[in-house]
């Protein structure tokens, strides 16, 4: 089979590799369909390792070289013993998180996704979705409704990140929401706001074509640029009682775009952590007691999810198609899908590799 793996910073390899196997009990292969190329795969393009180990990680055993892609779905093509959720034939999404089911603190409590020992296909697995086939355990695969098309599958993932930083901070109908960041994981975050209510959205990009690439998909979207307007005076200005706005999530791992989200939020607001911040960045805590708010880390998603999002996709409520701006092959993905991505210049927003492109 095919399969694009990552052995260095800037080092990414089509290879021909054997097709996995018949799956073990408990596992499924999946012939892959639609995998999105997420800004972790950026990261560790760019600048890795990071997430993929170096040495056998402490659950999964697995190391580098990797085939990456933790944002893709497919179909069921065989199913090893003792699994009954899905069968041969059936359309699936996978939700990557792979740990330990049991004895583990946070295991036993259902919160897979904060175990230490967590795992993800296509970082720290066997398998990755950006190649032919991926073998997976039964829990990481959902089946998909008839609704739900090929292309959104491989969207549930980031989708529920964006879902769980709105969850995180509380929105609910009527909320007033700013988001720093216009990239897919801020723009899907608008677009799981405005699923659960939000009536007033802003959003705060240094890049104008991501503005009007928002606008377009939320009409009534109010669009800030920090390098000519302050955030927090124009999400005041538009706010009720000039305090600001309810929640702020911050979708970008940028030092002024997190301060950004202080100062506009209001009084007893929240802020939401969502970027992953590469290294300590200091906020004004004077301010965060002073306005006596609330600043919650937003990792991942739990697991149990994957259902939820799929119905907010597949009724409309959550667009997430709109966030795509570019379909490929993995043939083409290092120049047209990585290289494309990581453009200062460039004008995409998420690409899809098309696996049977």
């Amino acid at each position: 089979m095919k399969a694009l793996r990552f052995h260095a910073a800037k080092d990414l390899r089509l290879e021909e590799l054997p097709k996995p196997g018949q799956p073990a009990p408990g596992q499924v292969l999946i012939r892959n369909r639609f995998v999105g190329i997420c800004g972790t795969d950026l990261h560790e393009y760019a600048y890795g390792p990071i997430f993929i180990p170096v040495e056998p990680h402490p659950f999964s055993g697995a190391s580098g070289p990797q085939v990456l892609g933790h944002e893709f779905g497919g179909v069921v093509e065989a199913v090893g013993a003792g699994v009954e959720a899905v069968k041969p034939g059936d359309r699936v999404s996978v939700q990557p998180l792979i740990m330990p089911r049991s004895g583990d603190y946070f295991a036993d409590r259902g919160l897979f996704h904060l175990s230490p020992l967590l795992a993800l296909a296509g970082l720290s697995w066997i398998s990755g979705g950006m190649a032919d086939y991926a073998l997976l355990n039964d829990y990481n695969v959902q089946k998909i409704p008839d609704a739900l098309s090929d292309e959104e599958a491989a969207l549930v993932e980031p989708s529920a990140v964006a879902v769980y930083a709105c969850d995180r901070g509380g929105v609910t109908a009527g909320s007033s929401v700013l988001v720093t960041g216009a990239g897919p994981i801020g723009l899907l975050t608008l677009l799981a706001a405005r699923a659960a209510g939000a009536a007033q959205l802003f959003v705060s990009d240094i890049n104008d074509k991501r503005l009007a690439f928002a606008k377009a998909a939320l009409p009534d979207l109010v669009t800030i640029n920090p390098k000519r307007d302050n955030p927090g005076d124009v999400v005041r200005g538009l706010s009720e009682g000039k305090v600001g706005c309810d929640v702020a999530i911050e979708c970008v791992g940028n030092e002024h775009a997190l301060k950004a989200c202080l100062d506009a939020v209001r009084k007893q607001g929240v802020v939401v952590q969502t970027g992953l911040h590469p290294h300590e960045n200091p906020l004004d805590w004077f301010q965060v007691t002073f306005k006596d708010v609330d600043i919650r880390g937003s990792w991942a998603y739990p697991t149990h999810y994957w259902p939820r999002v799929i119905r907010l996709i597949s009724s409309g409520l959550l667009p997430a198609k709109k966030v795509v701006t570019r379909k490929i092959t993995l043939d083409a993905a290092v120049t047209d899908g990585f290289d494309a991505l990581l453009d200062p210049a460039g004008e995409q927003l998420k690409i899809l590799i098309d696996l049977a492109g």
